[in-house]
């Protein structure tokens, strides 16, 4: 069995709350990942034309709430 096997089962053997107590800690470690992986491309402004775009539209009122 992989390891990935082994979590996978892992978790299908979670209890209810247990499952729920994992969901919420693997959310904050996906967002913590992404947040450090986006964040060098912040820093060196290779966002900023995608951000003034989005505030254009927003603007413009081409953009609605979700």
């Amino acid at each position: 069995m992989t390891k990935r096997e082994a979590i996978e089962q892992a978790v299908k053997d979670l209890l209810p709350n247990e499952l729920e107590q994992f969901r919420a800690w693997f959310e904050e470690f996906e967002a913590v990942a992404f947040d450090s992986k986006i964040e060098p491309d912040a820093r060196r402004g290779k966002l900023d034309r995608l951000a003034e775009a989005a505030l254009r539209e927003f603007r413009e009122g081409r953009a609605r709430e979700i």
